[in-house]
């Protein structure tokens, strides 16, 4: 099948917003399909967020383990957040890295930016590197409690195989990360 087989989008016919809370939205979202029938889309609104993958001289990343209750139960992950209103995707990783972990990042470099759950959510999601990092005091928010973990890289594929690293963002960008120094260590 040629790309130009598929159908190229769905406009929109209605709009609702059945919710709007301080972290996500929802609406309801009214469409029509190529075939001329209407359904509906539910869709998550959330603004745009990074993630942050930082590795200290020895090769160890800085992972956190924290509670989530959408799921109920820890997880082990690469720090990330929020981008604040006006504020640079880089700005939000050096901060977030920064609030979560108390370390800094010398190097910040971007990894890709995906979108984290497309079939129903809007949200993107910006992956960096961090190296030269220098360890500090974290600044968490008031409603985090985050232990930190250091972790080798090269455990780093064992542990998402054994399913220890069960996060989208930290698997796509641990696995970036990774191959992103491989190939700057071969040069």
């Amino acid at each position: 099948m040629k790309s130009s087989d598929f159908p190229r989008d769905e406009p929109t016919v209605n709009s609702t917003r059945i919710h709007e809370g301080k972290i996500v939205n929802l609406r309801l979202d009214e469409v029509t399909l190529t075939t001329g029938k209407t359904t509906t889309r539910e869709i998550v609104e959330h603004s745009d967020c990074i993630c942050v993958v930082p590795v200290d001289a020895n090769g160890n990343v800085v992972l956190v383990r924290q509670y989530r209750k959408a799921i109920e139960r820890f997880l082990l992950e690469i720090p990330a957040g929020g981008i604040d209103a006006g504020e640079a995707p880089e700005a939000a990783a050096h901060r977030e890295l920064l609030e979560e972990t108390g370390y800094r990042a010398e190097s910040m470099e971007l990894l890709s930016f995906f979108w984290t759950t497309p079939g129903y959510c809007n949200e993107g999601m910006y992956a960096f590197l961090a190296t030269k990092i220098e360890s500090g005091h974290n600044q968490l928010e008031d409603d985090e409690d985050i232990e930190l973990i250091k972790v080798h890289l090269s455990d780093v594929l064992p542990m998402i195989g054994k399913g220890e690293v069960k996060d989208a963002k930290s698997i796509a960008s641990l696995m970036l990360a990774i191959e992103t120094l491989d190939i700057q260590n071969s040069k």
